[in-house]
């Protein structure tokens, strides 16, 4: 199938990463696809063990040993206090979940942009009114109130911390631009939702990640947030999201995600909680190596081209390129690489309101086998050098 058919009939992104998923040099999606850790390889031998024992035990309990382990090292130690977290098998289905409860209150959203597609296309689809809220208007502590005391009113302002693609954070040096974003929606009576499903990658940046929890509580804030591990670890999407929400829309929300879910398997539970309990050991090293390692080299395959990385506030597991004037469109080039066999996302659809403006952007996926994320950037030179 050729690049322009590709581009032609898919309707989103994913539908681009369900056709990169049959290539070779796949830097589409954002999944993980890179082998395991010496460490994670030592969990892929005990799975016949961790069978039998989740066959053994009780559901409620490796749901709360899974959610103190999560929550544990992600250190937001607030969380665990709280017992108003919810599984759901993956962080689509905790956005249905949340955009459920928005469409009983007949809300409108100011939805952040650029974010992945998906997001905006669950809300559309369940009918929810939507504004885009621009990223930079979140830029500064000093500015972010009266910036969004400027944008068009909505009962609901969703953010992604740290965002897909940009890697964009209100948390990289210290609380008060997020205290800021709280304190504007506790005094406006806006909801806040937070997808904070990338917030592991923020382990490794200066200062680490903050006990958001503790401030969202703290406020008195009426919120929903969403965190994820599949995009975190190598295991094949064998997943689980959470979702947690204040005290005031707990009981609403607790009543519908009964209506869509019983439980996720205790097995998942089971393998995922050694694999955080890995990374807890390891210090995160087994996946951040991987993604630096390959952040390092696109940066490198892509200087003095048309392609320009931009440095994210958090090493989230996506690279985001702007591309130069003199390059072409990013749905072109994209075409361009997928005739070459290499799959990358244009920007087009992370700009949901106006596609226009996602034309001087691509995202490179990073979590992927170091050798073969290689290969595939050296394909990708090799058609970006023909502009320069």
């Amino acid at each position: 199938m050729s690049g322009t058919a590709l581009s032609v009939s898919a309707a989103d992104l994913t539908q681009h990463e369900i056709r990169a998923l049959r290539s070779e040099h796949n830097l589409a999606d954002a999944h993980t696809h890179q082998s395991q850790s010496p460490g994670q390889r030592e969990i892929v031998a005990s799975l016949p063990q961790l069978w039998y024992e989740s066959e053994a035990g009780k559901q409620s309990t490796f749901e709360q040993r899974f959610i103190d382990t999560f929550f544990r090292f992600r250190g937001q130690h607030t969380a665990l206090g709280l017992n108003r977290t919810l599984l759901t098998y993956a962080a689509s289905i905790s956005t249905v979940v949340a955009g459920m409860y928005l469409k009983r209150r007949g809300a409108r959203v100011s939805l952040i942009e650029p974010c992945f597609d998906n997001l905006r296309d669950l809300l559309v689809n369940l009918d929810i009114e939507l504004v885009p809220l621009p990223e930079q208007v979140l830029s500064s502590a000093d500015t972010v109130y009266d910036q969004l005391a400027q944008q068009p009113r909505t009962e609901v302002v969703f953010l992604v911390d740290p965002n897909n693609p940009t890697g964009h954070s209100l948390l990289t040096g210290g609380r008060k631009i997020f205290e800021e974003v709280v304190r504007f929606c506790r005094e406006n009576d806006r909801l806040l939702v937070l997808d904070l499903c990338f917030a592991a990658f923020a382990l490794g940046s200066p200062g680490g990640r903050i006990d958001v929890y503790e401030i969202l509580e703290a406020s008195g804030v009426s919120y929903i947030a969403m965190e994820d591990t599949g995009k975190t670890w190598p295991v094949q999407d064998a997943k689980c999201a959470l979702i947690t929400a204040s005290a005031d829309i707990y009981p609403d929300l607790y009543n519908i995600h009964t209506s869509v879910l019983l439980n996720v398997s205790p097995f998942t539970l089971n393998v995922l909680t050694q694999y955080i309990k890995d990374s807890m050991a390891d210090g995160f090293a087994s996946v951040s190596d991987v993604l630096s390692t390959n952040r390092a080299l696109a940066r490198e395959l892509t200087r003095d081209t048309v392609l320009h990385h931009q440095e994210p506030a958090v090493p989230v597991s996506v690279a985001w390129f702007k591309l130069d004037e003199s390059a072409p469109a990013a749905t072109e080039l994209q075409e361009e690489l997928a005739d070459a066999g290499v799959h990358v996302l244009p920007g087009t659809f992370f700009y949901w309101s106006c596609p226009e403006r996602g034309e001087r952007w691509i995202r490179v996926a990073l979590a992927r086998d170091p050798e073969e994320f290689a290969a595939s950037m050296r394909r990708l030179h090799e058609v970006v050098t023909r502009h320069g």
